[in-house]
């Protein structure tokens, strides 16, 4: 009777303990439910994840590639991202005492040719005024060069701000190697909530780094929030191929040859299959340009290269 007594009671407990554990699963299952739901859910490639996971895998995938980042942009495009720049400054077509915002920038490449390209207006100014003071010594010529060298012409500023603490590190690495310090600076931030106060600066550039944010939309109304008014958004970014036989053939070699070359060089296969993925799924042209309206940009327009490969955006904060 008591060892019957003793069964029963054994049975009971490891009922009710087999009970709890189960309450305890249902309840962890049901938090990250509600987890997932009140932060919702995102994408990170051709996988759907968590906001906040997202997040940390973009965050990984730069600092695992930012030492390789130059030359796997060179490999990857075959040298083209350069001229892709390249028109871009000239589309900004900056002045002597321009303040910009480059977002995402975080290997500098278009800070440094923001500076160039100043300077080299500012260096036409210097001429067409030296050509009409024809009585000008070579000494006073030579002044007024070497007076405007030391510093970055008109009090034109650049600021590169990147979430990447490895990307901006290489930046620096660069501007130092290559001589650029003045009117240069680097922040740490996240393009949703920029540490910048309101209206402050005439252009924001992004470029290649508007697809990896988790809220677009929020990336673009913190544009809008800390240009001036009057001032210039412009995004450069990969986009939609708008010639069929080309899409088939970038099909091809961005999921064939890119994650190939990433291993290689990068050593790094998985980031760069990220990256194509991401492309992908980035909105197409005019879907993207609706969402630089809905952040109140007007004159909101883009401008195709090459096929479509990428795109630039630009809309005026008026």
């Amino acid at each position: 009777m008591a060892a019957s007594i003793g069964a029963v009671t054994s049975r009971a407990l490891h009922s009710r303990r087999h009970h709890r554990k189960l309450l305890s699963v249902g309840r962890g299952l049901f938090s990250g439910a509600r987890r997932l739901v009140a932060e919702g859910e995102t994408h990170f490639g051709f996988q759907n994840v968590s906001e906040t996971e997202k997040g940390e895998k973009v965050y990984h995938v730069f600092e695992s590639v930012a030492k390789k980042y130059d030359i796997m942009n060179d490999s990857m495009s075959l040298g083209i991202h350069r001229l892709w720049k390249d028109i871009l400054l000239h589309q900004m077509n900056p002045y002597p005492g321009t303040q910009l915002l480059d977002v995402a920038g975080g290997t500098g490449d278009i800070a440094f040719r923001f500076i160039n390209y100043v300077r080299s207006q500012w260096e036409h100014q210097i001429k067409q005024k030296l050509k009409s003071h024809q009585n000008l010594s070579w000494e006073e010529i030579f002044k007024s060069y070497q007076e405007e060298e030391l510093k970055l012409p008109g009090g034109s500023q650049v600021v590169v701000c990147d979430i990447n603490k490895e990307m901006l590190k290489v930046g620096k690495q660069k501007a130092q190697h290559l001589g650029y310090s003045e009117g240069l600076s680097w922040v740490v931030g996240n393009a949703e909530e920029l540490p910048f106060n309101d209206n402050k600066f005439d252009v924001y550039t992004i470029a290649f780094g508007i697809r990896n944010v988790t809220h677009i939309d929020q990336a673009l109304q913190e544009a809008y929030r800390v240009l001036k008014p009057g001032g210039r958004f412009l995004c450069l970014e990969f986009s939609q191929v708008n010639n069929p036989l080309i899409s088939r053939l970038y099909d091809l070699y961005s999921f064939q040859v890119i994650p190939v070359l990433g291993e290689i060089i990068a050593g790094d296969w998985k980031s760069y299959q990220y990256l194509v993925e991401s492309i992908r799924r980035f909105p197409a042209q005019d879907e993207f340009k609706a969402m630089v309206e809905d952040a109140g940009f007007l004159k909101v327009e883009y401008r195709n290269l090459t096929s479509g490969i990428v795109a630039i955006h630009s809309g005026f904060k008026l």
